[in-house]
């Protein structure tokens, strides 16, 4: 998952913009970041497996509140729309399974439940994908939507042989009705970090448009190492845009913003972090429950405030006590945050730099500690 989200890429991209003066790009880019605007369609037989791999992907498990009910209580052809508890601009939507009727048109399907709407759209099945189905994702690709995946949803009574076969099975039904170089990601809905979710999200962050790939990559919970680190990586490059639009550099008209007012943008961005990562407390006690282990165990791991709350006043404290130590902040450091025709950085660019992704690796360790604890002793 090296390049998954590409924050690097993005990093440039900001400072292009920079460079070209186009403030109003990087503004929007913040916030769109800050926002994590994104929606996924699932498609397929409304099952338990459907349910959990909603909810999973929404950070919810059983007995939490807002969870997919299962039975579904939406009627068979409506589509349903369920939010992230922690980030409502990120939703997920449970279309109804396409039709096993023939002849089938698959633009009539597309039309009706709004398909390119959705910035990706799971096909999910329980044996091997329907050849109605398959006929969507052609469309689709004609389409020049590239954002389409089948999804193959492991019951608690599959064994290893058998996902094994039903996931050969189903790439021979993908080669017999045309698909070139067929692809199905195995899942098991209850544990995304098995089987081939983590490679799912590597092809996901390569088709989507990067702000959108960011989007998703905040808004999911953080489910393996892996994923906080680029959840780190990302988080930096939102930093370095935030920080060049207060404090500015010398090559562009921004004024310089006192830290009392960066500190405002840093509580967004160290908030949006925190949940993110998953370290706020009722994310923590979620995940407690998910996994059996206690509570009191994964929130003692923290180890930085901010993981616990996100204040302004400890924002602040930190970004007064960069400013303070501006002559040690790292040359190197700056050097690569600034736009190639910037001759140098305000006090303010490089103390906000320095500060929030200072506590952004504090609060990422933190992340790591809570998860490896989480996985190698849940039950």
């Amino acid at each position: 998952m090296a390049d998954v989200f590409r924050s690097l890429n993005l990093l440039d991209t900001l400072k292009e913009s920079m460079e070209s003066n186009r403030l109003s790009d990087v503004k929007d880019a913040v916030e769109d970041l800050l926002i994590s605007r994104i929606n996924l369609a699932v498609l397929g037989d409304r099952v338990d497996e459907k349910a959990t791999f909603i909810n999973s992907l929404r950070g919810l498990g059983p007995g939490d509140d807002g969870t997919v009910p299962s039975p579904s209580s939406v009627a068979p052809e409506e589509v349903a729309g369920y939010p992230n508890p922690k980030h409502p601009d990120f939703r997920l939507w449970d279309l109804p399974p396409v039709p096993s009727t023939s002849p089938f048109q698959p633009e009539g399907y597309m039309d009706r439940y709004k398909f390119l709407r959705y910035n990706a759209v799971f096909i999910t099945f329980q044996q091997t994908p329907h050849p109605n189905s398959v006929t969507v994702f052609l469309e689709a690709r004609s389409v020049q939507r590239e954002t389409v995946y089948f999804l193959l949803l492991a019951s608690a009574k599959d064994t290893e042989k058998s996902l094994e076969e039903k996931k050969k099975a189903s790439l021979e039904v993908l080669k017999s009705e045309g698909v070139a170089q067929p692809k199905v990601y195995l899942v098991r809905p209850s544990t995304l970090e098995k089987f081939d979710f983590p490679g799912l999200l590597d092809d996901m962050g390569r088709d989507l448009p990067e702000i959108r790939a960011h989007a998703l990559l905040f808004a999911l919970p953080a489910l393996t190492p892996t994923l906080i680190s680029h959840k780190k990586e990302a988080f930096k490059a939102l930093v370095w845009a935030a920080a060049s639009l207060s404090g500015g550099v010398s090559a562009i008209p921004v004024p310089l913003v006192a830290s009392m007012v960066d500190s405002s943008i840093g509580v967004r961005i160290l908030t949006k972090v925190q949940l993110s990562l998953c370290l706020d407390d009722e994310s923590i006690e979620r995940l407690a429950r998910q996994r059996g282990v206690e509570p009191a165990k994964l929130k003692g791991l923290r180890t930085c405030v901010l993981s616990v709350e996100v204040t302004k006043g400890g924002v602040k404290k930190r970004l007064e006590a960069a400013e303070k130590d501006f002559n040690s902040v790292s040359s190197k450091l700056v050097q690569m945050a600034m736009p190639r025709h910037a001759k140098s950085a305000s006090r303010s660019f490089a103390a906000m730099l320095q500060a929030l992704n200072g506590a952004i690796d504090e609060m990422a360790a933190d992340a790591d500690k809570i998860m490896a604890a989480a996985l190698g002793e849940g039950k």
